[in-house]
């Protein structure tokens, strides 16, 4: 039996449409990823938190997690979609990227940029980046998502919050269980 274009190793050609997002800037960020091939048909969700990041830094997160997809799929002919002028702007050279934090991003996407046989990068409304803005809205709420099966998070777990507004917010991605109990030790308080 042959088996489906989910399980095969091999794409040729893909289109990813991406997000990334902070709440608060900086803030708790994340990143969405949709892959699509030439049909509409899904070809994998990605979901990460990303701790206390800016907006910028998510977007470009976002871009770098759909490139090494595509890399360990050996995809030829990455189609991009994201919601971000900026970041599409800076990826297509109209703008420059002065921010050291991005600039690293920046560089690491160009690399596996130019692996591939033909890539392309667009600006579509939120309105046509839904399925990537619900994913990287997941990532926010600390869940991940990866159609690749992910595997949870061993235990116990040592992660850093911070006690913000009344509630801990972690400063490190965690992939946590839905209603997992958390016990805290304070170790120290600024």
């Amino acid at each position: 039996m042959r088996p489906s274009r989910l399980e095969s190793d091999f794409w040729h050609s893909c289109t990813a449409y991406i997000d990334g997002g902070s709440r608060g800037n900086p803030g708790i960020a994340g990143y969405g990823v949709h892959v699509v091939d030439e049909r509409g048909q899904t070809l994998a969700s990605l979901s990460e938190p990303l701790g206390i990041k800016t907006n910028n830094v998510a977007e470009y997160s976002a871009l770098v997690a759909a490139l090494k997809l595509a890399r360990s799929k050996h995809c030829l002919e990455l189609k991009v979609f994201a919601d971000s002028e900026l970041l599409v702007r800076q990826i297509n050279g109209v703008y420059r990227v002065k921010n050291p934090d991005l600039k690293v991003l920046f560089e690491e996407a160009r690399s596996m940029i130019a692996a591939l046989k033909s890539f392309s990068i667009h600006h579509v409304p939120r309105e046509e980046n839904l399925e990537a803005d619900r994913l990287a809205n997941l990532a926010m709420d600390g869940r991940r998502k990866n159609s690749g099966s992910t595997p949870p998070a061993s235990f116990p777990l040592q992660l850093s919050a911070i006690f913000q507004n009344g509630c801990f917010r972690p400063l490190d991605s965690v992939d946590l269980p839905e209603n997992s109990r958390v016990y805290l030790n304070i170790i120290r308080s600024e």
